[in-house]
């Protein structure tokens, strides 16, 4: 199935490279444009690593580091030098990459912004994370939804970043619109360890869809993240995981997207994304299609509110220095 970490690719193979990026520590116009040029360099680093690789993955912040400034002197925009770099570097290295930037928004917080570019230098697609991890990052809502996008090979391809993958609405909604692979790029530390790698499994597994996930690594004097790339199949099965840590190790494995439609196809028991919108099918025909959960109903009616909602104690970020915010969501650029 895996052709050892897709030395040997099959015809409707897959090749993912997850890049365990060494945590920087970006402060100055200097820094962002010395790592840009680290980024480029890894992206050929991935094509020489691995001549099968069809897409090359790096984690949030992988451009800016995780000092949450919001200094405007390096924040980014997606017509910008750093992602015209990028974009080169795919197409001298024939290769799609997964980039991470923090993009400059002139109506309010900057916005923590994922992009696919392809071999020809294309950005094929932009997504803005939808749910900062609150209340350490800053970062405005985003506002783009998830899109979905036709990848390598005919693959459907989705972008999640870091804390989206918490939610299992998130894996869902990928899944919902098609995506049979899922990429989950993180700037996750140490603590989080045991979640990231149960989310990991469970968002595959509950979605019959290919997750590949990977973290910023070793220490930037602060802060110490967890590598742990982790490539895992439709079945919740780990095909390749960097276990060991090691920063700037290319973490690989072949994916079988024509497999992910052949189970969501035949697969009866445990085929819970179809089985999610029809209950209960061997009782009644073609199963229950209601919506019997509150939350669901409550959400987009605009009155989601906990039981304990008067009890929360933290709902902004002024416990890790941010002044609390007095806009709201909309009014942004």
């Amino acid at each position: 199935m895996n052709g050892l970490g897709g030395l040997n690719k099959s015809d409707q193979g897959v090749v993912l490279g997850m890049v365990q990026l060494q945590l920087p520590n970006v402060v100055t116009p200097a820094d962002l444009k010395a790592q840009t040029q680290k980024i480029v360099a890894m992206v050929g680093k991935a094509r020489r690593n691995l001549g099968t690789m069809d897409l090359v993955v790096f984690p949030e912040y992988a451009l800016h580091g995780l000092s949450m400034d919001i200094n405007p002197e390096i924040m980014c925009r997606v017509d910008g030098p750093e992602v015209a770099a990028f974009r080169q570097a795919c197409i001298d290295n024939k290769i799609w990459g997964c980039f991470s930037i923090m993009e400059l928004n002139p109506g309010g917080m900057p916005y923590n912004t994922g992009l696919i570019i392809d071999d020809q230098g294309e950005i094929r697609l932009n997504y803005r994370k939808l749910h900062p991890w609150v209340p350490v990052e800053p970062w405005e809502p985003g506002n783009f939804g998830i899109p979905v996008i036709e990848g390598p090979k005919g693959a459907k391809i989705a972008l999640i970043i870091c804390h989206d993958g918490m939610f299992p609405e998130m894996a869902r909604e990928c899944a919902y619109k098609g995506a049979e692979i899922m990429i989950r790029t993180a700037g996750y530390t140490a603590p989080i360890r045991a979640s990231w790698r149960f989310t990991n499994q469970a968002n595959a597994f509950q979605n019959l869809m290919v997750t590949a996930n990977v973290c910023m690594c070793g220490s930037d004097g602060a802060f110490d993240s967890m590598g742990e790339g982790m490539i895992v199949n439709f079945d919740g099965t780990i095909l390749a995981h960097g276990e060991t840590g090691r920063a700037d190790e290319i973490i690989t494995a072949e994916v079988r997207p024509d497999l992910v439609r052949e189970a969501r196809r035949i697969w009866g028991v445990e085929n819970n994304i179809y089985q999610l919108g029809h209950r209960g099918y061997v009782a009644v025909k073609g199963g229950a299609q209601d919506c019997p959960y509150t939350f669901m109903q409550d959400m987009v009616a605009g009155r989601y509110r906990l039981p304990w909602e008067d009890e929360v104690r933290v709902t902004d970020g002024t416990g890790c220095g941010f002044p609390a915010p007095t806009r709201l969501y909309g009014g942004g650029a």
